[in-house]
């Protein structure tokens, strides 16, 4: 009886642990079979409970990428912080560019703009009114005073006032005589032209009624270009007291390599930048006119002049060094973009240009020529992209964020 306990028992646990294994299998199968229920389209697994979806997107797109952020070369930045930034676009077409020749020269002063004001009585100088380099000076104002009251000559303005008065008294009486017929009509002229003479040499001589010496006064307005004296010196009769810069028109000179020479006769127009700023000026907008160029070089200047007559202005200082671009005749089908528009990275030129109202493309270009104003484009760019013209330095700061907004759409 034990015996037949023994077996039965024996022969249940057997056939439990053979129900047991089945079961792990048939488990492993359906999980298997779970797995193998999921589609791959084109790289993108759909589990059994997703529903493939076609992604058509012509023209520019943006989908979601690192985190929702824009694409990595897209630039996000909003229309109302681009319009408060000043940036602004332009659609570049092939157009018109001139060739370009880049030299350097300077601003002089145009022959007979220049005026040297002299001493003409000998005497010690004393300053009119505070006078500077740059001084503002009127036609007939006061430059300087030269005294001689200490001379062994005595004083020229007591002189002329005594000669003056004289030939005063002299030209009264013989006004009054000559009407009896006392004195003749030709002493009486005489008498006449001696007072005159006496007067105008007394007030050229004299100040300014104060009796302190003679006056110099300048004889053109303009601006003080130099002075050449100092408070207290003793000059004699035509020592150069000042030097005063009037006139409406200035010389731009530019500095040419001989090498360049065959490329002047072309040479029409300049642009022109001054040392002291960033102003690019015309020769065309101050209605300067080419005057010619040199025809020959020396020992000791290896540059051809080329020069030009321009309006002279307030912000343009004779003297000044220039940047100068020479212009030539105009090429055509040439795409060209403003200075501005320009960024510079790491050796590299790069400009943006504009995907809709909110995303930019940083776009790498090769420069050629520059007239100051605009630079000439000879790779990267084939002509209908809208670039940022004005403001390139604020979209290059948005580039440069490490927190760019979601931004998702399709045209």
């Amino acid at each position: 009886m034990k015996h037949t306990f023994k077996v039965f028992l024996t022969g249940a646990i057997c056939m439990a642990a053979c129900w047991m294994l089945v079961s792990c299998k048939n488990s492993q199968n359906s999980n298997d079979g779970h797995e193998h229920v999921e589609h791959s389209h084109e790289g993108h697994i759909h589990g059994p409970d997703e529903h493939h979806h076609d992604h058509d997107h012509s023209g520019h797109s943006h989908d979601a990428h690192a985190g929702n952020d824009g694409a990595p070369d897209e630039i996000i930045l909003s229309a109302e912080s681009a319009a408060a930034a000043g940036v602004k676009t332009e659609t570049i077409m092939p157009g018109k560019f001139r060739g370009v020749l880049e030299v350097s020269g300077r601003i002089m002063p145009a022959p007979g703009n220049e005026s040297t004001v002299v001493a003409n009585v000998p005497g010690v100088v004393s300053f009119a009114a505070p006078l500077v380099e740059g001084s503002r000076v009127n036609e007939g104002s006061p430059m300087f005073t030269i005294s001689s009251s200490n001379l062994q000559d005595g004083d020229p303005v007591q002189r002329a006032r005594i000669a003056y008065e004289t030939a005063r008294k002299e030209y009264e009486r013989a006004a009054k005589l000559v009407e009896d017929n006392i004195v003749s009509r030709q002493e009486y002229e005489a008498a006449k032209g001696r007072y005159e003479t006496a007067r105008l040499t007394y007030e050229a001589l004299a100040a300014d009624g104060s009796g302190n010496g003679t006056a110099i006064k300048s004889p053109v307005s303009g601006y003080v270009e130099s002075c050449l004296v100092k408070e207290g010196d003793y000059v004699s009769v035509g020592t150069p007291l000042a030097t005063v810069l009037s006139g409406s028109s200035m010389y731009l000179k530019a500095d040419v390599s001989e090498r360049y020479l065959s490329r002047l006769p072309g040479v029409k127009a300049a642009n022109f930048r001054l040392s002291y700023s960033e102003k690019v000026f015309s020769t065309t907008g101050l209605d300067g006119r080419l005057l010619g160029y040199g025809r020959s070089t020396d020992e000791t200047n290896a540059y051809i002049p080329v020069t030009f007559a321009i309006n002279a202005t307030d912000d343009i200082l004779a003297g000044a060094y220039a940047q100068i671009w020479l212009l030539s005749e105009e090429r055509d089908g040439v795409i060209s973009l403003p200075v501005e528009a320009i960024t510079e990275e790491q050796g590299h030129n790069f400009v943006y240009i504009q995907l809709d109202p909110t995303c930019y493309k940083k776009q790498e270009v090769t420069l050629g020529a520059t007239d100051g104003n605009r630079y000439e484009i000879l790779s990267g760019l084939n002509g209908g992209e809208t670039v940022v013209t004005h403001g390139a330095i604020h979209v290059k700061l948005a580039s440069a964020s490490n927190a760019i907004p979601a931004h998702s759409h399709s045209h």
